[in-house]
């Protein structure tokens, strides 16, 4: 519950009562790798804050063609936020790449924090703030950045999460083959040769 903590305290002020209030409402959860913790169609009836592991966030097309949207390592957040604010069908699947522990909160808890501590709503304004941030880039990559842009943007923004994830997730989060990624990656490193 430290990081946790740590987290909080970080982004918002708050008192040892209402940091214990907001902590007291998520409950830690084990997620073995491999496993869904979402899957596209469930009602996602959760948020939550990844305390240790590696999870992939991602659509199925029709056809099962997988195109993943982020992942979310260490103090991280993971949810379908349109199926957990409408309570609608969720479009995304959310599945462990290693076994993991994530904070959850209900809807419902939720809604209870935002009513019994107001800091909680400043803390959740400046988490949808970042992700509209990484969202807005995200669209701005895929639409205007070459194959290569986009490899060498996610190493870059994302040290921490590229040695943990295969050359296959990686392909699929910037929009190419596997092999079209292994050919660009000997592109890369033949000129420093």
């Amino acid at each position: 519950m430290e990081i946790f903590k740590s987290y909080i305290k970080k982004r918002i002020s708050v008192t040892e009562e209402q940091l214990e209030q907001i902590t007291s409402s998520y409950t830690l959860t084990q997620v073995k790798k491999k496993s869904f913790i979402l899957r596209a169609g469930e009602i996602c009836n959760f948020e939550g804050f990844v305390k240790k592991g590696c999870f992939k966030i991602f659509y199925l097309t029709p056809n099962g063609e997988e195109h993943i949207l982020y992942f979310a390592i260490e103090e991280w957040w993971i949810s379908d936020i349109a199926s957990f604010n409408e309570q609608e069908p969720a479009q995304l699947y959310i599945q462990a790449l290693e076994d993991s522990e994530v904070f959850i909160i209900s809807r419902e808890q939720k809604e209870q924090l935002f009513l019994n501590c107001t800091q909680v709503e400043r803390l959740f304004r400046i988490m949808a703030q970042r992700a509209q941030v990484a969202s807005q880039h995200r669209i701005i990559a895929a639409l205007g950045f070459t194959a290569q842009e986009r490899y060498l943007d996610f190493i870059n923004r994302y040290p921490k999460i590229y040695p943990r994830i295969s050359s296959l997730q990686l392909a699929s989060y910037i929009g190419v083959t596997q092999e079209f990624l292994s050919r660009l990656k000997r592109q890369i490193l033949k000129p420093n040769k």
